[in-house]
């Protein structure tokens, strides 16, 4: 079944579930692993921490895998990143696709997984779109707030520079989540999502993917007046026809107004055998647009899923941008 087709579907049944006065059945108990077991690092290096946990709030429950990199110092705080998978991933296959956590060890930062199960979507999409998980306080964003301020109790981590990111349903959680709690992230990063409150229910979801946002230039600013924006970094496949490229634009348009940014300088990138535009609005706001990129995250690894070994490694570069953006 097409990625598209799969996505669809699941969007649909979430649909069918929330106007029928269903609810999603409960999760079934997780096998416990021993939390955080250490196992061998990627090749090249020492010994890292990897493994499971499991968060337990007033917003739900959810598994979490964590990697903690072998040169971590409880006595030097890490910086973190939340790293939000898409639709049909898990989080070891987004991790092994993205190559994210090689490149955290490199650079000494910790790296937590939430996970999102069939249990709450038949393919394990995050419910970006459903009003219910748009906000603070409850849903996912609540969730996944709370497992970072977890990961951030058990290890030391620099409250400065917590990090969160994501691809499709799990790029548009990580702005919803970042929106919804912009005193927790130091900015945020979002490949192949949706702009903020872009679809309010299935129907508009559907459209907004392929198509783009419906009414662009009335989508919501995703902070308050005199809240501080979390700065976001925004990745795009040009060719993507699961979520039109246009939705990669407009989130960074959004963001743009939001912080008044009026001006943008623009670069031109050849990596991986793929040409980008990089779109730069001051510190708050970068656009990479990946020429004939599709639906996956670009200089990936073959060994995960919707990703591809060619263009600019979107890994490296969102975070090259995280660690230049310590909170204000």
């Amino acid at each position: 079944m097409h990625h598209l087709t799969r996505t669809l579907f699941a969007l649909t049944m979430a649909g069918t579930l929330s106007t029928s006065g269903c609810t999603p059945p409960a999760q079934p108990p997780a096998p416990q692993p021993a939390a955080y077991d250490t196992v061998a690092a990627p090749r090249g290096t020492a010994q890292a921490l990897i493994g499971w946990s499991t968060y337990q709030g007033e917003g739900g429950t959810r598994r979490y895998w964590v990697y903690v990199p072998a040169r971590y110092d409880r006595a030097r705080p890490a910086p973190l990143v939340v790293m939000l998978h898409g639709c049909t991933q898990d989080p070891e296959d987004f991790a092994r696709g993205t190559q994210f956590s090689a490149h955290a060890e490199r650079a000494g930062v910790i790296v937590a997984y939430p996970e999102q199960t069939a249990a709450y979507n038949p393919q394990k999409c995050w419910s970006w779109y459903d009003p219910a998980h748009q906000a603070r306080g409850a849903g996912e964003p609540s969730i996944v707030a709370g497992i970072t301020r977890e990961v951030m109790s058990r290890f030391a981590v620099d409250s400065t520079r917590v990090y969160i990111a994501g691809v499709s349903a799990g790029g548009a959680m990580a702005v919803n989540t970042a929106a919804a709690y912009p005193e927790l992230y130091a900015a945020a990063g979002a490949h192949s999502a949706i702009p903020y409150r872009a679809a309010t229910d299935v129907a508009s979801a559907v459209s907004a993917m392929r198509s783009g946002p419906a009414n662009p230039d009335a989508l919501p600013a995703p902070f308050a007046a005199g809240v501080t924006p979390v700065p976001l970094i925004v990745f795009h496949g040009t060719s993507d026809v699961v979520v039109n490229a246009e939705n990669g634009r407009r989130l960074a348009d959004q963001w743009r107004r939001t912080v008044g940014a009026k001006d943008f300088t623009r670069h031109q990138v050849d990596a991986g055998g793929l040409r980008a535009t990089r779109d730069v609005s001051g510190p708050f706001v970068e656009l990479w647009m990946v020429e004939g990129l599709g639906h996956a995250w670009s200089g990936g690894s073959p060994a995960g899923t919707y990703t591809s070994a060619a263009g600019p490694d979107a890994s490296r570069e969102m975070l090259r941008f995280f660690l230049q953006h310590p909170v204000r």
